[in-house]
């Protein structure tokens, strides 16, 4: 039997090898992929698809890049007045930029950035393969991508909320944007924009900010030492904070040195040198809004920030200048004037109460009021959040109100200089015992206000006593009675007699009467003319005209000339008990006769730039016509009769400096019940101001007219500060008399004012208003001091 033969195949009838075909494709297959989403990958980030990268800077954002700046505040005379940011930074021309900075910049930081195009390929690959130990790979155009716009900060998309994949989309987005502006600038306006970026710590962003914080020099004048230190600080302001860690600094400084030697910007004999000195700091850091605090600053920051919110500007990022109507000289003299007065004032009130051995806080009929303080320190936020911590505590609440520690305070002697240890009730007694004041100068023909005082010390009284507080006007209300009857018919030679007078009104339904007293309590019985009545401020007169013109007109007219407060259409509407106003709507009020009836808008804030200087809003003037030319010019005549007139109030200023060239200046005095504001208000043919004195509260006040009326808190304020701007040189403020009428004055206004039938007292002394109707009909009976008996 033969063997059976091996069997035969063929490759037709093997099975086919799929599988090395199967793999092959596929390798081939992710490599295709891999490729295309390698070089799609930067189009996708740049694109943002499907909301996976997050946003990247666009091309308005390359070609314009919005980089926080401060804004600027300014006075009408060029005076910076301080600033407003978040990120304090000035920008700064290259060319004034110290050369030997840049070049430890580059040194340090970036030493191929004129090889590359925004990424330095060796230097990355480096990076990577020392694990960092070799220092980064991130150049000079990358950290300005990181800087200008964000990146880290802003929108991650998707994929940016997962751990290591976000990192190498944020990294993208920078290298990608180092391209894209390396594409569009110059090296030196990356490098430009580099230094006036980048933050140096202590709140320093930019060259120019960082130079004056650390060393009070400009980026062009910095030393090779003060360089160094700049830069080595940016690898890490806080850790190399000069200030905080000076030991860091040192050394950091000096590696920054010997890189300098490395790439030769500095012989290597200069820097062993250089690296032996210590760092010499000239240290000041500007606070968020920088300058000196005024209470002006808090009224144009409301203005200012309201403006920019309704026209998309910010006012702490766009880097704005703002101008304001303000003229730092006057400022300084009204500021000066105020604070020469309260000190005086202030010593006087403490003595006055002193030697009564009380405090100043007392009812109507001078009695102090029991627990003042404490009612007072349940209406302060300290005391809610105290009754907030202890709550249900008592005990505990107790003894932190009076738990003592040392604190600084206020004083005349100068601020903060002073350090006592008290309880918070301490403290708030402590701060009871001052008097306060708001003083405002206005141009009538413009509206500019050119003097504004809040009140006397910014960092310890935040209150502004000119537009935030709100008194009754006592006798300088009394103007507008006079304005409503002239307006009406009458004239200033029209007489009314000084008597005892009893007013009828209905209030509610009801039948009431008021008698009004003059503050001595005795009538002339002269038959007065409106001027002569004004410039004495004679209660009975102005009550028996307001009856005749009408209450309610009077609040009518008040309104028309600026008043903005609300006022109550009452008899004695007058003598001031018809509302509170403010510092600032009086000197509106009053600019309006000096600008022959043309009530102005007040106006601090007279124009806006954009941070190239681009005007984008002006401020124009507001005025509408309030009252005729006429009355307006008999007003003004009307108040030179304090004056002018035998008795008028004003006449005090006769022992001021003020009294040249024919200069008039018109006037009121005020004083409220018991003594509680004193007010003056001055005009002259230039300038509207108005001073107000008082208390932080209205039960606390002298209690005689020899210290406590507006004649002698107010006006001494309002003389020395006129004599102070008319011997300024600098100022164009000249002294003269008011101009002529404009128009055809058809009411007699010239006469004879009849003489009193005794000897008129030595010094003018204002009439008080009163607080309410009840009140004066309560003080009828009570006595008459010595020193205001005729």
């Amino acid at each position: 039997m033969s063997a059976p033969e091996p069997l035969k195949t063929d490759s037709a009838s093997r099975p086919p090898r799929r599988w090395p075909n199967l793999v092959s494709r596929t390798v081939w297959g992710f490599f295709v992929v891999f490729l295309g989403i390698f070089l799609l990958y930067p189009i996708l980030v740049k694109s943002n698809f499907l909301f996976l990268f997050g946003k990247s800077p666009g091309l308005e954002e390359l070609e314009s890049p919005r980089v926080e700046q401060a804004s600027e505040l300014y006075t009408a005379d060029g005076v910076l007045l301080g600033k407003y940011f978040r990120e304090n930074r000035a920008p700064v021309a290259y060319n004034k930029i110290s050369p030997l900075l840049i070049k430890a910049l580059i040194a340090t930081e970036d030493v191929r950035f004129y090889e590359h195009s925004g990424i330095d390929l060796t230097a990355l690959a480096r990076a990577v393969a020392g694990g960092g130990k070799n220092g980064g790979g991130s150049t000079l155009t990358q950290q300005l991508a990181k800087n200008l716009y964000k990146i880290r900060r802003g929108d991650k998309g998707v994929l940016g909320h997962i751990p290591l994949v976000n990192i190498l989309v944020i990294k993208t987005k920078e290298w990608l944007t180092a391209v894209e502006l390396e594409r569009r600038y110059t090296k030196e306006e990356i490098l430009r924009m580099y230094l006036n970026t980048v933050e140096y710590g202590s709140n320093a962003f930019g060259i120019k900010v960082a130079a004056k914080t650390f060393f009070n020099t400009s980026p062009d004048s910095l030393r090779p030492e003060e360089a160094a230190m700049l830069v080595g600080v940016l690898n890490n302001p806080t850790a190399y904070n000069p200030r905080f860690h000076p030991e860091a600094a040192l050394k950091r400084r000096n590696v920054v040195l010997e890189r300098m030697s490395q790439s030769r910007v500095l012989p290597a004999a200069a820097i062993d040198s250089l690296q032996q000195l210590p760092i010499a700091l000239q240290y000041r850091v500007e606070k968020h809004i920088d300058g000196p605090d005024t209470y002006f600053r808090g009224a144009v920051s409301q203005y200012v920030n309201k403006w920019c919110e309704a026209n998309g500007y910010d006012m702490y990022r766009d880097g704005l200048k703002i101008y304001t109507s303000i003229d730092s000289r006057m400022q300084a003299h009204a500021e000066e004037a105020l604070e020469s007065r309260m000190k005086r004032l202030q010593r006087d009130f403490d003595t006055f109460w002193r030697n009564r051995g009380g405090n100043p806080w007392v009812d109507d009929e001078g009695k102090e009021i029991p627990n003042f303080i404490e009612t007072q320190m349940k209406r302060t936020d300290q005391y809610k959040l105290l009754a907030a911590r202890y709550q249900g505590q008592p005990a505990r609440l107790d003894s932190a109100l009076h738990a003592k520690r040392p604190m600084k305070v206020f004083t005349w002697k100068g601020d903060g200089d002073t350090t006592l240890v008290l309880s918070p009730l301490d403290s708030l007694a402590y701060y009871k015992h001052f008097l306060h004041a708001g003083m405002m100068t206005m141009d009538p023909f413009t509206g500019h206000v050119k003097a504004w005082v809040g009140g006397i010390n910014y960092r310890f009284f935040k209150y502004d006593h000119v537009k935030q507080g709100r008194r009754q006007a006592g006798s300088t209300f009394k103007p507008f009675v006079y304005l409503t009857a002239l307006d009406n018919g009458y004239t200033p030679c029209d007489r009314i007699r000084d008597q005892r007078v009893t007013i009828n009104y209905v209030e509610n339904g009801q039948p009431m009467e008021w008698k009004p007293d003059n503050v001595t309590r005795e009538y002339t019985g002269i038959n007065m003319t409106l001027r002569h009545a004004m410039a004495r401020s004679v209660n009975s007169v102005t009550a028996q005209l307001t009856e005749k013109v009408g209450w309610d007109n009077v609040a009518k007219y008040a309104h028309k000339v600026g008043i903005t407060s609300p006022l109550l259409g009452v008899p004695s509407i007058g003598l001031g008990s018809g509302g509170d106003v403010s510092v600032y709507e009086m000197v509106d009020a009053y600019s309006t006769f000096v600008n022959s009836g043309f009530q102005s808008e007040p106006q601090f804030v007279t124009r806006i730039e954009d941070r190239n200087g681009n005007v984008i809003k002006q401020f124009d003037p507001k005025q509408r016509r309030a009252i005729p030319s006429e009355t307006a010019w008999l007003m003004l005549y009307m108040l030179r009769g304090g004056m002018d007139e035998p008795g008028g109030t004003s006449q005090a200023l006769w022992d001021y400096e003020l009294w040249k060239k024919d200069n008039q200046i018109g006037g009121k005095t005020g004083t409220t019940s018991n003594y509680s504001d004193g007010w003056y208000m001055g005009v002259t043919k230039d300038l509207v101001t108005g001073v107000w004195v008082g208390g932080e509260d209205r039960s606390i006040h002298f209690q005689g007219s020899q210290q406590g009326e507006g004649g002698r808190m107010a006006l001494p304020i309002y003389g020395a500060y006129m004599e102070k701007l008319y011997q300024d040189p600098e100022l164009d403020i000249t002294m003269g008399p008011f101009p002529k009428p404009t128009s055809k004055i058809s009411k007699k206004y010239i006469c004879v004012s009849e003489s009193e039938p005794r000897r008129r007292r030595e010094e003018a002394v204002d009439t008080i208003a009163t607080d309410n109707l009840l009140e004066q009909l309560n003080n009828e009976g009570s006595a008459v001091p010595d020193s205001l008996k005729l």
